[in-house]
């Protein structure tokens, strides 16, 4: 019998704890049936591929190792033994475990995705009636979702920054000199992320066909946290003011989809509920919601200072 270096190293035992006693101490109860099997196979005369399984160390510790089983013959060529050579495969079996979770993971956002994209279409279709215009808002829509998607790939799906999510949201309507935006800086959850994505697009859409973007008005963005009796609160407040503004508000409960999000999907997806008031001259679309079902973890009202822009 010989116990080499490496496998010292790969066990924790040295040739001399090693030599002499059986293989069984490397090997976790419950397999001790797989020894079994593959000295009977050698006995035979059967050969035995590699294949991957579980050792246990000197210290417990049970690692993946990738067995290859080689017979050893007298010079007679008679089965004497069986010579094992142990590749330790721990880091590559936790890397593959990991990526089986990541694409469970992703899996599951894709479905996601692909449902808020199948809603898009539906709604659009109900309240679009040339071909066209049709094109032209799915297009609009996914790019935005797109974009959104793009802040929390950088941030390898752990949040986004709400102060980026409104610039990202509202620099394709051009209208950054009419817009401020206020509020400490926070990382918001994924699903926060996705969620106001959607509804600046839209609210940002009917500004420059009806509103404050339209008219040459002013478009404010604001946040806060505040204290209330079942715990902390997030309040975002989008309000445009022009001198002349279209009745906004009658154009949101007939667009649909537009509707649906910042009434229905925004404020459900993150606990909370939101509304959209019209007066004279404003339009205001207000959400609340619980500040764990949108701040990330971690991250409070105080991670940053407030900022304008």
């Amino acid at each position: 019998p010989s116990w080499n270096a490496a496998a010292e190293r790969l066990f924790g035992y040295s040739a001399e704890e090693a030599i002499g006693r059986s293989v069984l101490m490397l090997i976790p109860e419950r397999l001790h049936g797989e020894e079994d099997d593959i000295i009977a196979r050698i006995r035979r005369g059967e050969s035995v591929p590699p294949f991957e399984t579980i050792r246990r160390r000197k210290d417990g510790a049970e690692i993946f190792v990738s067995l290859t089983i080689s017979p050893i013959r007298n010079r007679a060529g008679q089965i004497i033994g069986a010579s094992k050579i142990a590749r330790d495969i721990t880091d590559a079996k936790v890397a593959e475990r990991r990526i089986r979770f990541l694409l469970r993971e992703v899996n599951h956002r894709v479905k996601n995705q692909f449902a808020v994209i199948l809603s898009m279409v539906r709604e659009t279709a109900k309240h679009t009636s040339d071909p066209m215009e049709f094109e032209r808002r799915i297009r609009e829509r996914i790019t935005a979702l797109a974009s959104s998607h793009d802040l929390l790939v950088t941030s390898e799906w752990s949040g986004g920054s709400l102060h980026e999510l409104v610039r990202q949201q509202l620099a394709p309507f051009g209208h950054a000199g009419q817009a401020t935006i206020s509020g400490s800086e926070m990382m918001l959850r994924p699903v926060a992320v996705q969620a106001l994505g959607m509804a600046f697009h839209e609210l940002g859409t009917n500004s420059s066909k009806y509103g404050a973007f339209a008219h040459r008005g002013a478009v404010s963005i604001s946040w806060t946290i505040s204290d209330e009796a079942d715990g902390q609160t997030f309040r975002l407040v989008w309000e445009e003011s022009a001198s002349s503004l279209a009745d906004a508000s009658e154009d949101f409960k007939s667009r649909g989809f537009g509707s649906v999000v910042l009434l229905r999907v925004a404020p459900q997806s993150m606990n909370g509920s939101a509304r959209y008031d019209r007066s004279p001259g404003v339009l205001r679309w207000t959400l609340a919601a619980p500040m764990a079902s949108v701040i990330a973890e971690g991250d409070s009202e105080d991670s940053g200072n407030p900022a304008g822009g």
